[in-house]
């Protein structure tokens, strides 16, 4: 009678590589919904107050705006600028958010008109919750060493007329130009913003075409994959100077 090996290391070995499928399918998953966190929300104004959109209704609670809003405005404190990028981690949707609380700028409004206005962000402080996307977004993305600063400058004014009442926000269209990886290119986007007296809250997002600033796309060997763009956010908290 001819002697059968048994055939239990043929179970296990199928057995073994059904969970390694298992688990490289699975992996990302758990690590992203379990481990790695919740992604934070989209930059927004820190109060929740009525908006009124081409409107400068004041909302039970609110006063109206004392003073002159003229001068120039500085942004101060508490306020922080980033980026949003989708992106795919071995097949599983998961996003990408960076920010800073280092920019610096002003604006200067004459009468209820924004005349001027300017934003800069030093690109090295800008950080994520991972080491490794920080590697990449400061050296082959955008190369910071190079190309140190991100800047933002309005090119056409902005009329505030009439000035909307303390504690009610109020979107403008802005427009401008927006300079990343030493490409300047023209911006147009929705701003939203919200007077408190002697502080002014503004917060907007602006997509970013990474071809149209030639950023290389942040892809990476196939592990990760990402749209063709990304937002830049930003909330700005003007001081009367």
């Amino acid at each position: 009678m001819p002697f059968r090996r048994p055939r239990h290391w043929l179970r296990w070995l199928i057995g073994s590589v059904a969970v390694l499928v298992v688990l490289a399918a699975a992996g990302p998953f758990v690590y992203i919904h379990f481990f790695n966190g919740s992604t934070p929300a989209a930059l927004s104004l820190p109060t929740a107050a009525a908006t009124a959109s081409g409107s400068s209704t004041p909302t039970t609670g609110t006063v109206a705006a004392s003073g002159s809003a003229g001068g120039t405005w500085t942004i101060g404190s508490g306020s922080t600028v980033g980026y949003r990028v989708n992106e795919k981690l071995l097949g599983q949707n998961a996003t990408a958010v960076g920010r800073t609380t280092s920019g610096s700028g002003h604006m200067v409004i004459n009468g209820t008109t924004v005349t001027a206005a300017t934003f800069s962000v030093p690109m090295a402080t800008i950080h994520s919750d991972k080491s490794q996307r920080d590697g990449q977004f400061d050296g082959r993305i955008m190369d910071v060493a190079k190309y140190p600063t991100g800047t933002f400058t309005l090119t056409s004014p902005i009329s505030l007329a009439p000035l909307p009442a303390n504690g009610v926000t109020k979107d403008y269209t802005a427009h401008g130009t927006l300079t990343l990886h030493g490409t300047t290119r023209p911006v147009t986007f929705t701003l939203t913003t919200e007077r408190k007296g002697a502080q002014i809250d503004a917060v907007g997002h602006i997509r970013v075409l990474f071809s149209n600033w030639n950023i290389q796309n942040p892809s990476f060997a196939g592990f990760v994959t990402t749209q063709d763009y990304g937002q830049l956010e930003f909330l700005l908290v003007f001081d009367k100077s």
